[in-house]
């Protein structure tokens, strides 16, 4: 194992980070937060020209043929800036599936315009518990003779108010196991009988609620094979999660950056509250946390390039980085004092995240699970 960054990755590195700090500083997070869209399309269209949106495609999509450690790479820095809109779920959550299991045709139709900036996508997965398990998924895509008709409704999709379609999944086969019978459909969110409500949260990261009444897909929309959408789901997983790790990790390091400095400007009693043992031990606590989940992310994606099985490495990255989120921010709020809790600091936009990230993918609990049953517990 190398984790030193190539020269590509390290110019990648420096150049999303000098881009995301001009192009969207803090205020302009918080501004977002606020809008209805959720995202800057201007910002959108000048990563398009940066070649973000095809980073891992074919060139023969549009794509600079780029691997999977670059998008961690820019999924990292991505996250040390908090930068809001619908990346992850177009990039991560549809075009990973899409470039595995699509069919030529359906490559071509789908990543081209991703790749172009003219179409965003979205992930209908989660149901109203909210959880990732397939025992969970309700919604039915029965076939009439000539089209699958979709019923049901998905919760928390992200950026479906603004998306051009979704990758939905759906029980196709209702007396097989929890994870058999599940397909997976590329929609239009435009389609007949599609009707999507933007969730108010805290994080104002566009979660949405989309519900489907009667919804036509046809044969050539299923991604992968009917009865398979689990195992595309589960493919896209792995490599999704660790994508959203490498995202909190970025935002854990930012948030421990800042707090540092804070801890050498503030002064308490003639001296910078950093030279108190109190705070020094809970900085050096921080960067424990911060620099133990940085390796994990890393190993984990490291292990998925080389097509190694990496289920334990990833499971292992995600329960650690939804703790040391939680933990970094709240103790850099502490040695903020009244400050952090304000909403107009930079260390707000990264709290407000927190239980976002904790539930993409998986929540702790299921992680741990998966970590337990891997060593035989």
């Amino acid at each position: 194992m190398d984790f030193d960054f190539n020269e590509q990755q390290n110019m990648l590195k420096t150049m999303a980070r000098d881009f995301l700090v001009k192009e969207c500083p803090k205020v302009r997070v918080r501004e977002l937060e606020a809008e209805p869209k959720g995202y800057d399309p201007a910002m959108w269209a000048r990563m398009v020209e940066l070649g973000w949106l095809g980073l891992i495609f074919p060139e023969q999509y549009n794509g600079t043929g780029a691997d999977y450690l670059d998008l961690v790479v820019l999924m990292e820095e991505m996250g040390r800036n908090v930068t809001p809109g619908p990346f992850f779920s177009t990039v991560a959550l549809c075009s990973i599936p899409i470039l595995k299991f699509g069919t030529g045709p359906q490559k071509a139709r789908y990543l081209t315009p991703i790749a172009d900036g003219k179409s965003i996508w979205s992930l209908a997965l989660s149901e109203r518990s909210g959880r990732f398990e397939a025992a969970d998924i309700a919604a039915s895509a029965e076939f009439d003779g000539k089209n699958y008709v979709i019923n049901g409704e998905k919760w928390f999709v992200p950026f479906a108010h603004v998306a051009d379609h979704m990758l939905v999944l759906c029980r196709t086969e209702k007396d097989r196991s929890a994870e058999g019978g599940l397909t997976l459909f590329a929609l239009k969110t435009g389609s007949r009988g599609v009707k999507i409500e933007l969730i108010p949260t805290i994080a104002g990261d566009g979660q949405c609620r989309v519900r489907f009444k009667n919804v036509k897909a046809g044969r050539s929309d299923i991604i992968g094979k009917k009865g398979d959408g689990w195992k595309v789901i589960s493919y896209m997983a792995q490599r999704a999660t660790v994508l959203k790790c490498a995202e909190v990790s970025g935002a854990c390091q930012a948030v421990l950056e800042m707090t540092q400095a804070y801890a050498k400007d503030r002064t308490q009693f003639d001296k910078p509250i950093g030279s108190f043992m109190a705070i020094q031990h809970k900085l050096v606590d921080m960067l424990t946390d911060v620099e133990g989940l940085q390796y994990l992310v890393y190993y984990a994606a490291w292990m998925l390039s080389t097509g190694m099985k990496a289920d334990m490495s990833v499971a292992q990255a995600k329960a650690k980085a939804n703790d040391v989120y939680q933990r970094t921010c709240i103790e850099g709020i502490k040695i903020h004092g009244a400050i952090g809790f304000t909403m107009d600091h930079d260390i707000g936009c990264y709290f407000r995240r927190v239980k976002s990230s904790e539930f993409t993918l998986g929540d702790s609990d299921l992680h741990l699970e998966k970590i337990a049953a891997g060593i035989g517990l």
